[in-house]
């Protein structure tokens, strides 16, 4: 494999070329006209436009993608996540034109892709379950009747999605049926198909998701788990590795369920299952992310394994070289998601131009960046401008390094979520590793962060005025 061309823009794409070019591989950026001066144009070895600003026109555009790549003789594509990553025609289309699709194959993508096709995949491996139904439904009448059945609260929640989209909490009977058709408009809205099922609500989750990894010799590994319980609308912002909560023999269950999942769609390379976990500490099968996470390098940093290159190994056919007996959990990482979102309004995108962008550096600091000063937020797309992600021998560390870091990231132009995420940090519920998925709803306000930003002011104010004072003692002291 000599040439990979990236299907991607920002940090993903700039993160995978890091990879390839350290193993010797030339990288093709593809880019919309909204992106020409972006990093992953110039970090790039060549680089080729694909059409216009909307993602409809440009980076979800396979076809174009293939031309390009047939034309700049790319062996294979690396999708990232988002776009094209979880689109199983794309690979196919990949698989028909002989190129190689860095990810895993169309039957895995289908399978996964679909919440209901997934259960059904998974149910022969005694893994467990929400309780719930295992097929689609529209009829409201019988919704009512099997919600009755699970007991309220219950979860509806689209087939073909994710992200929160499609997805409605129902307390009481009363509001099934204004809630189900939201999910139903909502879901054939985001994905264009409306099918829903209905699950037992868990109350007070954890959201825990398990790396794996598989090659095509039959190879199988999970490079333990993450932390995703920190989510506004139903979306990671701080992700950290290992969880705080996770006995070492609950984590080796829940890695051995995951690989069971893995082999349930004949998977292939980089995956990741996500679980829930009650109160009580038991673990329910989520779903199956079948592309590379947002949230991966925490897990890299904690396992030391380049996850992009395993990928890119496995793709070019090669038997993975590590044992699950080889893998050790070293130290703790935490990963902050810096939005464009202005988080003291419902966390709005913020676009516009950065005026000011300079990432923090130092030891334990690592930021995956797509940005730079200089350059305007485009609206078509994610507005995540980096993820900033620390890493020390303990979670107290890792924690009070994050906030460092926080502090030493300057930003002008538009609103971010670093705010938010110094918040979390601080929070004693956060600290304690007392939280779950309602952390934003149960602590988290726009006023308590107003008053957290107000008072931090004040302390610098203050300290400025003091050191002001002992100057000018100084210099009035006589010759």
């Amino acid at each position: 494999m000599k040439k990979i061309l990236i299907a991607n823009r920002g940090e993903i794409a700039v993160r995978v070329m890091k990879t390839a070019q350290k193993m010797g591989i030339k990288t093709v950026a593809v880019f919309s006209i909204a992106d020409r001066n972006a990093p992953h144009v110039k970090f790039a070895d060549e680089a080729i436009c694909i059409g216009e600003a909307p993602s409809s026109q440009s980076y979800l555009r396979g076809d174009k993608i293939i031309e390009v790549a047939k034309e700049c003789h790319a062996e294979a594509i690396h999708p990232g996540y988002g776009f094209l990553s979880e689109n199983a025609a794309f690979a196919e289309l990949c698989e028909e034109n002989n190129i190689i699709f860095i990810g895993p194959r169309s039957k895995a993508i289908k399978i996964m892709g679909s919440k209901l096709a997934a259960k059904d995949a998974v149910k022969h491996y005694s893994i467990p379950m929400v309780p719930g139904i295992d097929k689609a439904i529209t009829d409201v009448e019988k919704a009512k009747i099997i919600a009755k059945n699970i007991g309220f609260p219950i979860l509806i929640k689209a087939s073909a999605g994710g992200g929160g989209k499609g997805m409605r909490v129902v307390e009481k009977d009363s509001d099934l049926e204004s809630q189900m058709n939201r999910a139903i408009s909502e879901a054939t809205s985001a994905f264009g198909d409306g099918s829903v099922f209905i699950e037992k609500y868990v109350s007070s989750p954890r959201h825990i998701e398990i790396q794996i990894m598989a090659d095509s010799h039959g190879n199988i590994l999970h490079f333990f788990e993450r932390e995703c319980s920190i989510q506004r609308r139903h979306q990671k912002v701080v992700e950290e590795a290992p969880s705080s909560i996770l006995t070492p023999e609950l984590r080796t269950k829940m890695g051995e369920a995951a690989i069971k999942v893995a082999k349930s769609c004949d998977y292939l390379g980089a995956g990741t299952v996500e679980f829930l976990l009650d109160a009580d500490h038991n673990f329910y099968f989520l779903e199956m992310n079948t592309r590379l996470q947002v949230e991966h390098p925490v897990t890299e940093l904690i396992s030391g394994v380049d996850l992009v290159e395993l990928q890119i190994k496995i793709a070019r056919g090669e038997v993975l070289q590590i044992k699950q007996d080889d893998l050790k959990i070293n130290g703790h990482a935490l990963e902050l998601r810096v939005y464009a979102e202005d988080p003291l309004n419902d966390f709005l995108p913020s676009v516009g131009h950065l005026n000011v962008y300079k990432p923090p550096l130092g030891k334990g600091i690592r930021v995956d960046n797509g940005f730079e000063e200089g350059m305007e937020i485009p609206i078509y797309y994610d507005p995540m401008l980096s993820k900033l992600i620390t890493y020390g021998q303990t979670r107290e560390e890792a924690i009070q390094l994050m906030i460092k870091a926080v502090d030493n990231y300057h930003v002008e132009g538009v609103k971010t979520t670093l705010p938010f995420g110094k918040y979390v940090c601080e929070h004693d519920a956060f600290r304690s590793g007392n939280f779950d998925t309602h952390f934003v709803k149960n602590y988290y306000s726009p006023e308590a962060l107003k008053a957290e930003t107000e008072t931090e002011a004040e302390i610098a104010a203050l300290i400025a005025v003091k050191q002001y004072i002992e100057d000018q003692k100084i210099l009035s002291l006589p010759k």
